[in-house]
């Protein structure tokens, strides 16, 4: 018997037992759907994170007071980090180009009888080029407005819209703790950053937030959230890590445990690379055990389909049928059993995908190696698991089959 004739001979008998068929299907589309959406969707987070640490602003660093053990015993944040410290990276760093230090804290901000608690950031005029912030209208704080401490403050998007609606909230004022600021720009948008939503701030100079908001904090001088700093390229990205490093365990006289820490968006990314990836291979191999229950469901029901067709096979082989012919045919059931549950947990897996882009915030895309991959499981599924009812079939004794009811 022809390959052509097996199959068709195969494709009647699963034809003709729909109902059993697509249940037995049932576990080769799940896992294959599985499969191919956690893998779109695993990827998609880590090109939603890429872009997230890129709206920070090129080749940036942070330095962010505390170390991690620091961090881990308590729930304050060491106040380590001063402006004097900004200042002498930006003197002292060859490697850098611009540094932008940072006083913060969430607090409400008033207009007229309208309260909004959002995130005021006390900052330089070096601010909105290492964070790479565009400015909508208007103008962003300067170094005049730094150094004399000016009660001036731009605004981000959503803050605006939220405070002023429609209206054009240049030249407007917002009332921070009892203190007065003048709205001189208004910021394009942003966007968020890992939820944190990037156009609800209000932008004022650090001199008017330490000394009329929050006071003197540090007795080392004023006291900083965290430095940006915004090294000349990507190639001296590590260089200027170790050597903002050196200073600073330098300025705070450090002998042994650090008490800053100084991260990049790479090392950050790789961090969140690592997690989604291993979140994505722990859901895949999930996935997988889904394709292995489908193809021990394969297997029992082709041993089934043998002990049901025990006499079909004994007359195919008491008018010629080779043990080949018989082994080819099962085997083939069982292939188009896992290939067509394969196809279709495709199709219900890239559906997915499809659904999850263009839903969420995720970069989503349909992974050909994924695709390959669950193709490639099916077929090797449906032919492993095929193999035992397979040869069962094709040694059945034509004379016993025959005499069985």
């Amino acid at each position: 018997m022809d390959l052509v004739e097996s199959v068709k001979m195969a494709t009647a008998t699963l034809t003709s037992n729909r109902l059993r068929s697509a249940l037995t299907m049932l576990g080769m589309i799940i896992g294959n759907a599985s499969v191919v959406a956690m893998i779109g969707v695993g990827e998609g987070a880590q090109r939603f994170a890429e872009d997230q640490f890129k709206s920070l602003g090129p080749n940036v660093l942070f330095v962010v007071p505390g170390n991690d053990n620091a961090r881990n015993r308590t729930l304050n944040v060491p106040k380590t980090l001063v402006l004097s410290d900004a200042k002498a990276i930006a003197e002292q760093v060859p490697s850098i180009s611009y540094v932008a230090p940072q006083l913060q804290n969430q607090v409400p901000v008033v207009y007229g009888n309208r309260r909004k608690s959002t995130l005021v950031i006390g900052t330089t005029e070096r601010f909105a080029t290492v964070r790479d912030y565009e400015m909508a209208r208007g103008r962003f704080i300067t170094q005049q407005d730094v150094q004399s401490g000016t009660a001036v403050a731009v605004v981000g998007s959503d803050l605006a819209e939220n405070l002023f609606g429609a209206k054009d909230p240049i030249g407007e004022r917002v009332r921070v703790r009892g203190l007065s600021f003048k709205i001189i720009g208004l910021m394009a948008s942003k966007g968020s950053f890992l939820g944190n939503n990037q156009d609800d701030v209000l932008i004022v100079p650090l001199s008017t937030v330490a000394d009329r908001l929050t006071g003197r904090t540090s007795p080392y001088g004023v006291e900083v959230t965290f430095i940006s700093v915004s090294a000349k390229d990507k190639a001296q990205m590590t260089a200027a890590k170790n050597q903002i490093t050196n200073l600073l365990r330098l300025r705070h006289k450090i002998v042994s445990e650090d008490d800053f820490t100084v991260r990049s968006q790479d090392e950050a990314l790789s961090i969140i690379g690592a997690v989604t990836g291993a979140l994505t291979i722990m859901l895949v191999a999930i996935a997988g055990i889904s394709l292995l229950v489908g193809g021990i469901g394969i297997m029992n029901i082709m041993l089934v389909s043998v002990t049901e067709r025990t006499q079909e096979i004994g007359l195919r082989k008491a008018i010629g049928a080779t043990q080949a012919d018989v082994l080819t045919q099962f085997l083939i059931e069982s292939i188009i059993l896992s290939a067509v549950g394969g196809a279709v947990g495709i199709l219900i897996g890239t559906g997915t995908v499809v659904m999850v882009g263009a839903f969420t915030p995720l970069k989503t895309s349909v992974s050909i190696p994924a695709i390959a991959l669950a193709v490639s499981v099916s077929g090797g599924i449906g032919v492993f698991f095929g193999v035992v009812p397979a040869q069962r079939a094709a040694r059945l004794d034509p004379i016993v089959a025959l005499r069985s009811n």
